[in-house]
């Protein structure tokens, strides 16, 4: 076929605030030149005529995602044809990347193994998990003589669960996931920044049915909400690493940063925040800074990961390790500050901190009480 006329073809729902009507589009996507197109399935009528829009990652198109379309957050449900199905579906996977609680401190060094195997992750949090949650997780192991230790190490703490997706993502991240088995190959392992973690700190769904079963188990489909989220809601501040710099595969980077200066994190969860909950988060800014309009917009482009962080004054303390909105200023002022490194200009500087210490709080409980609640 003729590459310029290749198009992919994709349902998407869309939620309109104003009409508080789920809206549902055909989704066309040209790979020849990154455009797109629209089309109003239940008015058949073209809603967005073919238009170039770079700002979509190819690889954000599977079902499940997320992505945004001129402001519009779209839901992509299902492929919308048979072409498309077979070129971009057969070897989309999900599955399930556990961090268990002896191995928390390397959430960072996680989430970049999953950025440099091409995987994305859709959703993530961290949960401290009952004993009685955790013998249900692994009830297919309760007649080992290990069943017991298992489930006491995986309650002795918090865990991080990913949902990973990508082409073969199952048996992708089950051989990062595997002890180091290369023979002679000690030193190159001990020297490698992605040596494997090891099932004694991860765990790796087996198969594309365990997957789909440990999944639903963390991140279920029904109105049960699955084991809850870890905020503290004392001495915490609020963190959130915007969705540019999860698309530039810097979550991992600024997360092994913000451990490395000594930060706790508390609590960890993945938001698709829709533009009135950005507005609403973001209310305090409107009229008072100029660039409050493009926060908003850039808060809701895609998926962001919100920590809370605990400690003493830690509001003030990682507000000074964020350093100046601007990133061009922090680099002259501040060039070892989050921003500084990792921003790109005052909307997209890469990380949200509380501004005020009394708001810290207010900004934890609204992602971690409000929107997971």
């Amino acid at each position: 076929m003729d590459e310029e006329k290749v198009r992919f073809a994709f349902l998407a729902d869309w939620y309109d605030p104003v009409a508080s009507l789920l809206r549902r589009y055909q989704l066309f996507y040209y790979p020849h030149d990154s455009s797109v197109e629209m089309f109003d399935v239940k008015n058949q009528r073209i809603f967005l005529r073919r238009t170039i829009y770079n700002q979509l990652p190819p690889r954000d198109l599977f079902i499940g995602s997320r992505v945004n379309i001129f402001s519009r957050q779209l839901h992509i449900i299902d492929y919308a044809d048979k072409f498309t199905a077979q070129k971009l579906g057969c070897k989309k996977e999900r599955t399930l990347a556990l961090l268990k609680p002896n191995g928390i401190n390397r959430v960072g060094d996680v989430l970049e193994m999953v950025n440099a195997a091409n995987l994305m992750i859709t959703n993530a949090k961290m949960v401290h998990l009952t004993w009685s949650q955790a013998a249900d997780f692994y009830s297919d192991h309760q007649p080992k003589p290990y069943f017991n230790t298992l489930v006491q190490q995986m309650t002795s703490g918090p865990v991080v669960v990913l949902e990973l997706v990508g082409d073969e993502a199952v048996s992708v991240w089950k051989k990062i996931s595997e002890p180091w088995e290369s023979a002679g190959d000690d030193n190159e392992a001990q020297q490698n920044p992605w040596v494997q973690l090891g099932p004694e700190i991860a765990h790796a769904s087996d198969s594309l049915a365990a997957a789909a079963k440990e999944l639903e188990f963390f991140f279920p489909t029904t109105i049960c909400h699955g084991p809850i989220n870890t905020a503290l809601y004392t001495q915490s501040t609020c963190c959130i690493i915007k969705p540019h710099a999860i698309s530039q595969g810097l979550a991992g980077k600024i997360v092994n940063s913000i451990i490395a200066a000594g930060f706790q994190i508390s609590a960890l969860r993945m938001f698709n925040v829709d533009r009135a909950n950005a507005e609403e988060f973001y209310e305090v800014y409107k009229g008072v800074v100029a660039e409050y309009g493009d926060m908003v917009t850039e808060l809701s482009l895609g998926p962001c990961l919100v920590l809370e962080l605990h400690g003493a004054d830690v509001a003030k303390n990682f507000r000074d390790f964020c350093g100046p909105a601007d990133p061009e200023i922090a680099r002259h002022l501040r060039p070892s500050t989050l921003r500084a490194i990792f921003g790109t200009d005052k909307v997209k500087n890469a990380v949200h901190c509380t501004d005020l210490s009394e708001d810290a709080l207010l900004e934890v409980q609204y992602f971690f009480k409000i929107l997971d609640g």
